[in-house]
């Protein structure tokens, strides 16, 4: 579960640098200018580096850490899915942005599962 969300921020990050205006489509606050894509340029390099941060921490198995870092990024899709609904995108873009929040919430419990099983077996 947490690979696939690295999968899908590092396609974001790549994307979001190489084409800013398809990607900002997809996240549903079109640009009204290419002359603006730099911000989404700028969010590309960050999400890149949570790409790299959290594949790390998958790679070393910090579990505990992985597991708040999926409960505290739930603020990012509510803050995009609010930022698209105020933009009027498609209602598809909103749900979206709803089941990444929900997905980040199964990932939180699952590894909050994980994490108190190793602490019962004492890895």
């Amino acid at each position: 579960m947490v690979f696939l969300m690295i999968l899908l921020q590092g396609f974001y990050g790549a994307i979001s640098i190489t084409d800013p205006v398809t990607f900002s489509s997809i996240r549903g606050t079109e640009l009204f200018s290419s002359l603006d894509s730099d911000w989404v340029k700028i969010y590309g390099s960050r999400t890149i580096f949570i790409t790299l941060l959290f594949g790390y921490l998958l790679y070393t198995r910090n579990y505990i850490i992985l597991m708040w870092g999926a409960l505290f990024s739930v603020v990012m899709p509510i803050t995009d899915g609010l930022l698209a609904y105020e933009a009027q995108a498609p209602f598809k873009v909103v749900v979206k942005h709803i089941a990444t929040i929900l997905y980040l919430l199964v990932v939180f419990f699952v590894l909050k599962k994980v994490v108190n099983k190793n602490l019962l077996t004492g890895r």
